[in-house]
């Protein structure tokens, strides 16, 4: 009777090992590392994309009050009313230009930091909630200015009369302007919300379809919150909001029902690894 002695291996100075999966665990210093390099990387992107579009500043500028523009009377520009006020709001506008463009950049890092710690179905995930994010993004932002603007700054410019003119200035339009693109971009998630929320079992489809009336109110609260008093812009935001909540809801029933087959499909393969498994026992018992 001849007996085997496996040598254990020695743990290492820089790694340790989980023995229960047999995971090697990094050390948080290195995390921390690894953090700082892709937001170095993150910051210089966007630095670098500033710096492209600070040379086009009055072209982006342009671009982005060109909604109120179509909407405003002949002779009516807008004004500034300090000496350096023009001069930060192109900053903040080749600012902003700057990080849009360095957002594929700033995903990317984010999709390399994160990648290293997910399991493989994880990492099937991530890739398209990131991109179908930064698509609902741009679509809240698109719907924003071709849509939401243009109705909006009409209603506002509808109250000038001959003795009332407004007189709009360059600061408050790119802090009006930037504010309202990020609440549609933010508000256009919400259906990606629901699909993760059911995912993770916070939430079931048949909650949502009966907490529908809330959801109404709801909508209309956010809308007064995010926009400026009025029914116009109130309703502009949470019209849509109903809308993207009902495709979340689809969303979600498809996720459920593809879970469901997953699970039934689970329930099956046991029995049939067991039988493909028994004629391997049987070979087991046979060997001397």
């Amino acid at each position: 009777m001849t007996t085997e002695k496996k040598n254990k291996p020695l743990p290492t100075a820089s790694t340790d090992k989980d023995e229960a999966s047999g995971d090697i665990k990094i050390p948080f210093t290195e995390h921390l590392e690894e953090l700082r390099k892709r937001l170095i990387i993150c910051l210089s992107a966007t630095g670098i994309g500033f710096l492209i579009c600070y040379g086009f500043k009055e072209r982006l500028f342009q671009l982005l009050i060109r909604p109120l523009v179509k909407v405003m009377k002949k002779g009516e520009t807008l004004i500034y009313t300090g000496l350096p006020e023009a001069f930060f709001t192109y900053l903040k506008a080749a600012f902003i230009g700057g990080l849009i463009l360095a957002t594929p950049v700033i995903l990317y890092q984010f999709w390399m930091f994160v990648v290293p710690g997910l399991y493989d179905r994880e990492k099937r995930l991530l890739f398209p909630i990131v991109c179908l994010s930064s698509f609902f993004f741009a679509a809240g932002g698109f719907f924003g200015y071709f849509i939401a603007f243009p109705v909006g700054f009409e209603f506002f410019l509808s109250f000038a009369t001959d003795n009332i003119r407004p007189m709009l200035t360059m600061k408050e339009y790119l802090a009006f302007s930037a504010k309202m693109l990020l609440a549609f971009g933010v508000i256009f998630e919400l259906p990606l919300v629901i699909i993760f929320l059911v995912k993770l079992g916070v939430v079931t489809v048949p909650f949502l379809t009966k907490n529908r009336k809330y959801m109404i109110a709801l909508a209309f609260i956010v809308g007064a919150i995010l926009t400026p008093p009025d029914v116009v812009s109130q309703t502009m935001m949470a019209v849509p909001m109903l809308v993207l909540y009902e495709v979340g809801v689809i969303g979600a029933k498809i996720v459920v029902r593809k879970k469901d087959k997953e699970k039934n499909a689970e329930k099956d393969a046991p029995e049939d690894a067991q039988d493909e498994a028994s004629p391997k026992a049987g070979e087991q018992h046979d060997a001397p």
